[in-house]
């Protein structure tokens, strides 16, 4: 295992032992600025031989190869029975099967079920957040887990952009109100002295939708890309900047 355990970070969330996540920030890598270090994305400026340099570090601290998704702010969700690589979600029931989730802002979400056999990952950009991507996640995680009774999913959510910080606008409050259901009134605060401005609180408004559809253990949401600038890549901040990854998988070693 590569020595780079220092540029992890690793969720508390209480979830079975059979679960391994770890989360990557922008430390530990060979990128140069402005994707310095640990710069993940292959969609982005980077060298492409600096990203597979920071994929093969990742890559040697993990059980397989990650399944990285070419992620479009959408609703679709890939499973074992129907891969896309092209969605903004994942599942799966297969050990050792690492899901991965890119951002930059955008919030990541991990989930398991109690039971430890069953996971997703989801990217939750307000579009796709809006759009109900965390929805379809939770539900093709059931028809994994044959809508198994009394095995509530779990999830934690990963390091994205602050309420104290995401500025929106109106169009973005609009597009919750239009899709009709209820959000916490807190999840859109006026900005004073800027008309038609929110600050969004994108983790507010994750537990709501997971809360809705019985989620109702929820973790992590702690974070800011913006403001922890030695730890994460942010696209509001920079512009030209790398993403980083929340892993999931599921583990009979449990040896990370």
């Amino acid at each position: 295992m590569a020595n780079v355990s220092g540029a992890f970070l690793k969720p508390e969330w209480g979830a079975p032992t059979s679960i391994q996540t770890l989360v990557t920030t922008r430390n530990g890598g060979v990128s140069v600025a402005p994707y310095d270090s640990l710069n993940l994305g292959d969609h982005v400026a980077d060298l492409p031989e600096s990203v597979l340099a920071n994929r093969a570090l990742l890559r040697s601290c993990l059980p397989s190869e990650p399944v990285w998704l070419k992620q479009v702010h959408g609703v679709n969700v890939s499973k074992p029975t129907k891969r896309l690589l092209e969605a903004d979600a994942i599942v799966t029931n297969k050990p050792n099967e690492v899901l991965a989730i890119m951002t930059a802002d955008c919030l990541p979400v991990l989930l398991a079920n109690t039971k430890g056999t069953v996971i997703g990952a989801a990217h939750a950009g307000w579009r796709g957040l809006c759009a109900g991507v965390l929805e379809n996640t939770v539900a093709e995680m059931r028809i994994l887990a044959n809508y198994g009774e009394g095995d509530p999913i779990m999830a934690w959510l990963g390091p994205a952009i602050g309420p104290q910080i995401f500025e929106v606008g109106q169009d973005v409050v609009d597009a919750f109100q239009n899709f009709g259901l209820p959000y916490p009134e807190q999840a859109f605060i006026p900005i004073t002295g800027k008309s038609g401005k929110y600050l969004a609180n994108i983790y507010l408004l994750a537990r709501s939708r997971l809360s809705a559809v019985g989620v109702n253990q929820i973790f992590g949401g702690h974070y800011c890309t913006f403001t922890q600038a030695e730890q994460f890549f942010s696209y509001r901040r920079d512009g030209e900047t790398g993403r980083f990854a929340s892993l999931i998988w599921i583990s009979e070693a449990n040896s990370l």
